[in-house]
């Protein structure tokens, strides 16, 4: 599918404000609530939109104590295998690929430092994972409104 101009423009519209009315947004953009409705159920579905969150402030949600790990697999491991692997641990917020020597990086969160370190384990206690390197999160000095 192809988005035109209005497209992403609703697009960042909602971006900006999730729970604005169509009426708000077509105000914005120049188009009625119902034109803005019906490119919205376009976008879902065709899965340019999947879906909709809630964020809410990182010390209300499962804890306010995150990590970064970078994870090193032994041998070659495929991505699939590593998602599966990820997946399995539910504090597991985040994880990609990515380049360099790590060949994952995830987030983790937890409520507590010892519920942290017990998904740390989990992580090294993978057959495929060779070691991990963390970093605690401290602050959260920027926070990006764009998914």
């Amino acid at each position: 599918m192809s988005l035109d101009d209005l497209d992403r423009r609703i697009i960042d519209e909602l971006r900006l404000d999730g729970r604005a009315s169509y009426a708000e947004m077509g105000l914005r953009i120049g188009l009625s609530p119902s034109a803005v409705k019906r490119r919205v159920d376009r976008m879902l579905a065709d899965r340019v939109i999947q879906g909709f969150r809630v964020r809410l402030d990182p010390g209300l949600d499962a804890g306010g104590t995150e990590a970064y790990v970078e994870v090193f697999c032994r041998g070659t491991v495929a991505p699939e295998e590593l998602r599966r692997i990820l997946e399995s641990i539910p504090n597991v917020v985040e994880a990609f690929t990515v380049t360099g020597q790590a060949d994952a990086i995830v987030r983790l969160r937890a409520a507590t430092m010892p519920d942290l370190e017990i998904a740390l384990e989990r992580v090294r206690l993978a057959p495929q994972v060779d070691k991990t390197r963390s970093a605690i999160v401290l602050s959260r000095l920027v926070e990006s409104r764009v998914d």
